[in-house]
């Protein structure tokens, strides 16, 4: 299991690109602002916190949750936007949950980073904090890798097949595609995913 506290200790953080991921800016773009809700937007492993900043920056409550304490402190120390909100936990812990309402969550480096057998326990995280008609919005990796890489991960890839039957027993997918914007080097290896929760059932 990888010790997310000791790689930002020491600043190993290939994944920190310095910039909001550019799927979320072209699904900001796009898409009409009320599907987050009139409550926080939940960032599960959130990391320096670009994601919250772009996401507060119109004018949104977010909550950017991390378990590396450096991480959240480093994302604290970045100059505020908006109303963006800090928070040290495991989005995966069923004991973890916040006084916040929220409203919608937007997932990017989280699912990719944890162990594959853990993604069932994330599914299940999304289903107990958000509501029934909520949305979970997020960039996925369907192929993070170039051939000859080390495939050990993180980052660990996904099919669309099983993104979509993890999600299943909650949520319904209400949109999908290949974002046109991405970091150099992940071009044609995301997909977002759009998916309301669907069930009073509790998981």
């Amino acid at each position: 299991m990888t010790d997310w506290e000791a790689r930002y200790q020491a600043a190993d953080m290939p994944w920190e690109k310095g910039t909001a991921a550019p799927p979320l800016l072209e699904l900001l773009a796009k898409s009409n602002p009320g599907i987050w809700g009139n409550e926080a937007v939940l960032v599960p492993g959130c990391g320096l916190g670009h994601d919250v900043r772009a996401l507060a920056s119109g004018g949104r409550l977010v909550l950017g949750l991390d378990l590396s304490p450096t991480a959240i402190a480093l994302a604290q120390a970045q100059p505020a936007v908006g109303r963006e909100i800090y928070q040290l936990g495991n989005f995966l812990d069923a004991a973890w949950h916040s006084d916040m309402k929220v409203s919608s969550i937007w997932e990017h480096t989280c699912f990719c980073a944890i162990d594959p057998g853990q993604r069932p326990a994330y599914a299940a995280a999304a289903a107990r904090i958000l509501p029934q008609g909520a949305i979970l919005a997020g960039v996925f990796f369907l192929n993070p890798f170039d051939p000859g890489e080390d495939r050990s991960g993180p980052p660990f890839g996904a099919t669309l097949a099983e993104i979509v039957n993890l999600f299943s027993p909650w949520f319904e997918q209400v949109d999908g595609w290949v974002p046109q914007q991405a970091y150099p080097g992940r071009e044609d290896r995301e997909w977002i995913g759009i998916f309301r929760r669907n069930s009073e059932d509790s998981p």
